[in-house]
């Protein structure tokens, strides 16, 4: 576990997957079928992540392909605006497009259209990951979205060679989009393989069960997973808090109870205070919990990347709420 904990705190985070346009209608509470008026942000779950790490301390490096017009341009801007570096990010011409998210601020009948129509971010190649100096990093982070088609499948797992060469750790978010993929089957074969030569696995309930072939096999999943030496499994249950399985411990935490105004935009969050939190230096529980806290603020706000905390305003939520769940 040690070369796994040691690059998380090297704090220098190489993260493959998706950027995204997010509109958000507004005022909290309306349907986007309602709405006159929508708030644009970055999106997607990778660019999530990085904007996440880098609000708390952390470098982030995205390496992803955008597409080469005014809303690929829109999402470069506003990842150089959160400090995400872009210097791995090819622009594709032609048909190509960024993923868009319309999405609301409430909970009840919550409603997220995603259009992944010819989808830029699938266009990744092994040439693009053999560009990266993965020397330069000390983590590499990896959504599961990446794998649901070619050729970002093969070349995702080329930088996860290309990471193991240069004696990275590999963080991996199982991010499991029934839409992005050709079927159910080929998702669990293919996710379970990411899984098996990863470090760090990071999943929900239903995300563990659907790799092991139903929900109530899940945890049964995540334990066998965790089996290997120097691996970290942590298996979450929403409100119910999450496992972090380690050296055969099973560690048990709470959530931070707020009122939501959205449920998106908490996985991401949960990973970025996670790994940011264990580079501070924060034990791996206490890091859990923090990055329970963050996915707690981030569903209590419109919006996922700008509503991503940076350190004071993550500390300015510990101390003035009561206390996790138990």
């Amino acid at each position: 576990m040690s070369a796994l904990i040691d690059g998380i705190k090297g704090n220098r985070f190489a993260v493959l997957g998706r950027a995204g346009m997010d509109l958000y209608a507004d005022p909290i509470g309306v349907k986007s079928e309602d709405a006159d008026t929508f708030h644009a942000d970055l999106g997607g779950s990778s660019a999530n992540i990085c904007a996440g790490l880098v609000k708390l301390g952390s470098h982030a490096s995205l390496i992803t392909s955008v597409s080469d017009d005014a809303v690929g341009r829109f999402c470069l801007n506003k990842l150089r605006n959160y400090g995400v570096d872009t210097s791995y990010i090819r622009v594709l011409g032609g048909e190509y497009r960024m993923s868009l998210a319309v999405y609301e601020s409430r909970i009840e009948n919550f409603q997220n259209v995603i259009y992944r129509n010819s989808a830029v971010d699938f266009q990744v190649t092994d040439e693009d990951m053999d560009r990266v100096n993965f020397s330069a990093f000390s983590a590499v982070i990896s959504a599961g979205t990446v794998f649901a088609a070619e050729p970002s499948r093969s070349a995702t797992f080329r930088a996860f060679d290309n990471a193991r060469a240069a004696g990275l750790p590999i963080i991996f978010d199982i991010d499991y989009r029934p839409y992005s993929w050709p079927s159910a089957e080929v998702a669990a074969g293919v996710l379970s393989r990411a899984g098996d030569a990863s470090d760090l696995i990071v999943g929900n309930d239903e995300e563990f069960g659907f790799m092991a072939g139903g929900i109530e096999k899940g945890f049964a999943k995540a334990k066998e997973l965790a089996e290997k030496p120097g691996r970290i499994v942590i298996y979450k249950m929403g409100e119910k808090g999450a496992v972090t399985l380690v050296d055969g411990q099973e560690i048990a935490t709470g959530i931070y109870p707020v009122t939501a105004v959205k449920p998106n935009g908490a996985g991401d969050s949960f990973m970025a205070g996670l790994l940011a939190s264990i580079a501070a230096g924060h034990s791996l529980k206490d890091a859990v919990m923090r990055g329970s806290a963050c996915a707690s603020i981030v569903v209590s706000q419109p919006g996922c990347a700008p509503a991503m905390p940076t350190t004071p305003e993550l500390d300015a939520f510990l101390a003035a709420h009561p206390g996790p769940t138990t």
